[in-house]
């Protein structure tokens, strides 16, 4: 089966997670990703948990992003390895990076200096701050926590009166690389009507910004200042984690209709009728009341019981899985969000999958991720037709690896 990107050539100098997240995407679909390392290899290599054999032991962070992509090797800081870098620009598409807004123009791969090398080409940067920015802020260094404090994430996540805390998962460079992918695929569609190529300038600050919900028009129109709520919504109740006998779960009672619905499987059909509790946002205004009189219920039974009733009345909820519990789903394993494969030096593993399901071409794991500048002789040879002695030659110098 064909894939969406066949044919669709990525340099990609892009390290830990922002910008592998979006070329894990692209490679998903099918996209030719050159991984371009230094010597020493993605940081993410590094960063555990680690299996495999032993003395071998290998990064299941790096493997779990980094699948279908190919590694190469080359050394930025000798003339030599920026020629090369040129050459592969010159037959590839795209280009993306995630270093600081200095370093590519510092190497002499500034978005003016790429344009000359290929002026097809779609270069996308992601940064903390975006490369576009008031001076102070362009050489700020910036890791997913930073992005969710300053982009006023964290000020409304946590506990409510509690201290702000930082989202479970690093979303600042997940969301950052998710809009990229999204900012290369329309470039890529651009320059098919046109023949042009243009430049991506991401943020993860503006991609947090960009996902507050109605944060924002709270402020902006509503003029107040949202505070942390815990797991409730600022403008829907019920619709927040509940305490039951032996845990927790969740209830989402979106409508007033289904509100009507919840107060009968509970067993208090008279909450329906009082007059503080008729509308959604009456029931917002008076949240506090209304959530302890629900808790008293809901502790009442398990919360396999309450899941097995409210899913008999149609009303939203759910338990709240574990990392576990969610593996062994039989819906995330229908739908075959754990794809299996043989990964060097660590046999076979389980990884999430790719969740863009096209009727087609979806996205899907087909090879597994790199070792350290594996492919780095094969795209040399084949892309640039260099010959065995200048490949020997070039390892001799140090400009790639030596594997």
């Amino acid at each position: 089966m064909a894939r969406a990107l066949e044919g669709i050539r990525i340099v990609d100098l892009t390290h830990v997670l922002a910008g592998p997240i979006a070329t894990m995407i692209l490679a998903d679909l099918g996209a030719e990703v050159l991984h371009v390392e230094p010597p020493h290899g993605d940081d993410a290599r590094e960063f555990g948990p680690f299996a495999g054999e032993a003395g071998k032991n290998r990064s299941a962070y790096f493997v779990s992003l980094n699948r279908n992509k190919k590694s190469v090797v080359l050394n930025l800081k000798h003339e030599k390895g920026k020629q090369i870098l040129r050459e592969l620009i010159k037959i590839s598409d795209v280009i993306i990076e995630n270093y600081r807004p200095t370093t590519m123009p510092e190497l002499g791969f500034g978005w003016a200096e790429i344009q000359k090398i290929n002026p097809a080409i779609i270069y996308a940067s992601i940064s903390g701050f975006g490369r576009d920015t008031p001076p102070e802020y362009g050489s700020r260094p910036a890791y997913d926590i930073i992005a969710q404090a300053y982009s006023g994430f964290m000020s409304i996540t946590g506990p409510e009166d509690g201290a702000p805390c930082r989202a479970g998962a690093s979303i600042g460079d997940i969301f950052a690389g998710h809009q990229a992918a999204i900012g290369i695929l329309a470039a890529l569609i651009h320059r098919e009507k046109t023949g042009r190529g243009q430049y991506y300038d991401g943020s993860m600050v503006d991609g947090l910004l960009s996902v507050l919900e109605n944060a924002v028009v709270q402020y902006t129109i509503g003029h107040r200042i949202p505070k942390p709520l815990g797991s409730a919504h600022p403008s829907i109740a019920p619709f927040q984690t509940i305490p039951t006998r032996d845990g927790w779960m969740v209830i989402a009672i979106g409508n007033d209709i289904i509100w009507e619905r919840f107060c009968t499987a509970i067993g208090r059909e008279d909450l329906s009728q009082q007059p503080e509790y008729k509308t959604n946002s009456l029931r917002s205004r008076n949240r506090k009341t209304l959530i302890e009189i629900v808790e008293k219920e809901m502790v009442k039974r398990t919360t396999r019981a309450w899941s097995n009733l409210l899913e008999r009345e149609s009303i939203p909820h759910s338990p709240i899985n574990n990392i576990k519990q969610v593996c062994e789903d039989p819906c995330i394993n229908h739908r075959k969000m754990l794809a299996e494969m043989e990964q060097p030096q660590m046999g076979r593993i389980k990884i999430a999958g790719s969740p863009i399901r096209l009727s087609e071409t979806p996205g899907e794991v087909y090879a597994p991720a790199p070792l350290l500048g594996e492919h780095t002789g094969e795209i040399l040879k084949n892309l640039l037709n260099y010959s065995a002695g200048d490949i020997s030659r070039l390892k001799e110098e140090g400009v790639i690896n030596r594997g």
